[in-house]
């Protein structure tokens, strides 16, 4: 019986690493068309990559398994000298024959740890447009599309798509950020929903039910129908809040909040609240002066909302259906945000 190869080992990257840091960029670089590598010309910063963070106050570090180098990560503050602010995740490269085993999230683990140990207050990146598995993994880890594409002017005529994420915070998604933002969206929503949140879907929800729902939620931010905020703690996006802007002709000045949820998991940062104070404030910038909430009776949503000043308008008796054939009562809010 052939043993298993050992569990890789991470150490501290080393500038003698070089070429086999090379090795492994372009054995993730080959996969994808139309990508050349040209160490001396494009990145010779690869021949002394250790000395290289370390002039940038960052760490570079490498995985090994039986003595072969088969993962690595870097990360650095964006300004020199300048730790606490965003920081870059950058070099993230896994041996293709070990993906799917876990090593690109343990080594994203040690760079985020490092990076927010240190000051990091944001997390940013920047992938090839070509490189599609990348950002389902980057997706899958919180970070979503931000800003434009960047064009590098380089052999392989890269164009990069920048993510990003707070550690700690609130942040506006555009449609290309809801797009991005769908895996985390929809692991929130399914949730919410096997927690019997009132979120007007019964459980099991289905994965595509998930992610069409949030799909047609992008085409509203998209076309400006609607606004949506996501909610990080520690890293991890775990809450959002949804604006739609009312279209009827005599109500240019009202908005309705959607889509208030926070991963049952993660309830105990008081994220809600902050989300729904920064929906409010963006309401007002809107020019929307009449806010409408509606939330079933019962569901914190509702302290949340007597809480922070909102009034109750009354209750719609047995209005949304439960899982178990029973019917819940809805309760209507408004505020003027103010």
């Amino acid at each position: 019986m052939t043993a298993a190869p050992a569990a890789p080992n991470v150490r501290t990257g080393r500038d003698s690493d070089a070429e086999a840091f090379i090795a492994l960029i372009w054995a993730c670089w080959s996969r994808y068309p139309g990508i050349h590598l040209d160490v001396d010309a494009e990145m010779p910063e690869l021949r002394a990559l250790a000395s290289y963070y370390a002039a940038k106050g960052g760490r570079l570090w490498a995985a090994e398994t039986d003595g072969r180098l088969v993962g690595m990560i870097a990360t650095c503050p964006l300004d020199l000298g300048v730790a606490s602010g965003p920081w870059e995740i950058c070099r993230v490269y896994v041996d293709p024959l070990l993906h799917g085993a876990g090593l690109g999230h343990a080594l994203l683990d040690l760079a985020e740890a490092h990076a927010i140990s240190a000051g990091a207050t944001r997390l940013v990146l920047w992938t090839d447009t070509r490189f599609d598995r990348a950002h389902r993994f980057y997706e899958k880890r919180s970070y979503v599309r931000s800003g434009p594409v960047r064009v590098l002017h380089d052999i392989s005529n890269s164009l990069e798509y920048a993510y990003a994420k707070p550690v700690d915070g609130i942040e506006a998604l555009d449609a290309a950020g809801a797009l991005s933002a769908i895996p985390r969206l929809s692991a929130i929503l399914t949730a919410c929903v096997e927690a019997e949140t009132g979120v007007c879907f019964l459980p099991p929800l289905a994965p595509d039910a998930a992610r069409d729902f949030w799909r047609e939620t992008a085409r509203d931010v998209a076309a400006g129908k609607q606004r949506l905020l996501a909610g990080w703690a520690g890293g991890v996006l775990v809450g959002t809040v949804g604006l739609a802007f009312a279209v009827a002709q005599n109500q240019p000045h009202r908005a309705d909040v959607t889509k208030l949820l926070v991963d049952p998991a993660a309830r105990e940062h008081g994220l809600a609240p902050r989300l729904l104070a920064r929906l409010e404030a963006d309401a007002r910038l809107a020019g929307r002066t009449l806010l409408l909430l509606e939330t079933r009776a019962g569901d914190p949503t509702e302290a949340l909302c007597q809480s922070m000043g909102w009034h109750a308008v009354g209750v719609v008796p047995g209005n949304v259906l439960r899982s178990d054939g029973m019917f819940d009562d809805t309760c209507v809010f408004w505020k003027r945000p103010g």
